[in-house]
């Protein structure tokens, strides 16, 4: 027999659990305007690093978004926030460094290959 106390959580859990579709559609329109100026960069042939910068900050917004509403990522607790997002930028961190490493060491063997 369920208590007053635990019908009110159950419903409260349940609405909080609905999401408008309105929010859906205003998303997917946002991400068809994004994936639009991705394909504008492409359409206006910018190159070098604004090209890149744009394709870049344009994928990151979109993957950003299917992220926190598609996935429901919004909606968690911090913990699995960063459970999700800590070990992908740890990953950068740690690839950034041992390009830097591969870099010292390779300049390092071409100077001692021109001098020995």
């Amino acid at each position: 027999m369920m208590t007053q106390h635990s019908e009110t959580q159950s419903v409260t859990a349940q609405s909080e659990q609905q999401h408008p579709i309105s929010m859906y559609l205003k998303v997917w329109l946002l991400l068809f305007v994004l994936s639009a100026c991705s394909y504008m960069v492409d359409y206006f042939q910018f190159q070098g690093l604004l090209r890149w910068t744009l394709i870049l900050t344009f994928m990151f917004l979109k993957a950003g978004l299917i992220i926190m509403v598609f996935m429901h990522l919004a909606w968690e607790r911090m913990a699995v926030k960063l459970l999700l997002l800590v070990p992908p930028i740890a990953i950068l961190i740690f690839i950034a460094l041992m390009s830097k490493e591969a870099d010292y060491v390779f300049i390092n063997r071409i100077l001692s290959f021109f001098n020995p």
